[in-house]
């Protein structure tokens, strides 16, 4: 287990703590594979009936972090493609996990983590917590998490969140459908509690099928996923070369504002 990941497994409930609470929890490589592996792992341990997603300190996740930011600034398409995958991968992981998934959203989410958010199953959230998909900031669009911030907001909502980059507060996600509740922090942990009791009072074998059932209703294939997944990585590798991309990323980096800002 990585020092960027704890993970805790208490009568058939599995842990996953981001543990990067000086940077708010942000992804870097090492977090990424730490995480996609720990979820194939619990995904074949029979023991597990259900997995918690949560953030250490103050916030749940976010997104990218800065370092990692700059490296794929000046890295190649070819290197940006790959290390989109590798993301893909992560949420691809997650949303397809045959157990029952629960995102504790202690406080703020940006980026992949909402992306995070999204592929949970279930997903509670404090009402402290701020949200936003900030990349057309940057010149970018949040395309590798974007098929599973469409499935749980809709298109209508999505469109204005993913174009304005604006951010918005617990209320708001659970009225679009990112969260399914908003409690005061300190209710967080027994609202979480409330809904993992419910799943282990379900049949085990009930819960797999009727998180299948849904998504085959829906369409939610892994097959077709992994299509649209490789799609957005060569996506976000060219903006990320591009000359719209380069301006946000290094005015982002320089603490300044991008050239297409005139006021």
């Amino acid at each position: 287990m990585s020092d960027n990941l704890n993970l805790s497994i208490d009568r058939g409930i599995a842990t996953l703590q981001l543990n990067r609470p000086d940077v708010h929890n942000a992804f870097d490589d090492q977090l990424i594979a730490a995480l996609t592996q720990s979820l194939q792992q619990l995904d074949q341990d029979l023991s597990v009936r259900a997995v918690v997603l949560t953030g250490a300190g103050a916030s749940f996740s976010a997104g990218a972090d800065l370092n990692w930011m700059r490296g794929m600034a000046s890295a190649s398409e070819a290197d940006n493609y790959a290390d989109s995958l590798r993301l893909a991968e992560l949420m691809r992981t997650l949303a397809f996990l045959s157990k029952p998934t629960v995102a504790r959203i202690n406080g703020a989410a940006y980026g992949g983590g909402v992306g995070l958010i999204a592929c949970c199953d279930i997903a509670i959230a404090a009402d402290t917590a701020k949200f936003g998909l900030t990349e057309t900031r940057l010149g970018l669009v949040p395309a590798v998490i974007s098929p599973y911030v469409i499935r749980a907001i809709g298109e209508r909502q999505a469109m204005r969140l993913f174009l304005t980059a604006a951010i918005f507060d617990a209320e708001h996600a659970r009225t679009i459908g990112l969260v399914h509740a908003s409690v005061a922090a300190a209710q967080l942990d027994d609202a979480v509690r409330t809904e993992l009791d419910l799943l282990l009072k379900a049949g085990p074998q009930a819960v797999r099928e009727a998180k299948l059932l849904v998504q085959r209703d829906r369409g939610f294939i892994l097959s077709a996923q992994e299509k649209i997944d490789a799609e957005n990585a060569a996506l976000i590798a060219r903006l990320r070369i591009s000359d719209e991309g380069q301006e946000g990323l290094g005015a982002f980096l320089g603490k300044r504002k991008a050239a297409w800002i005139t006021s």
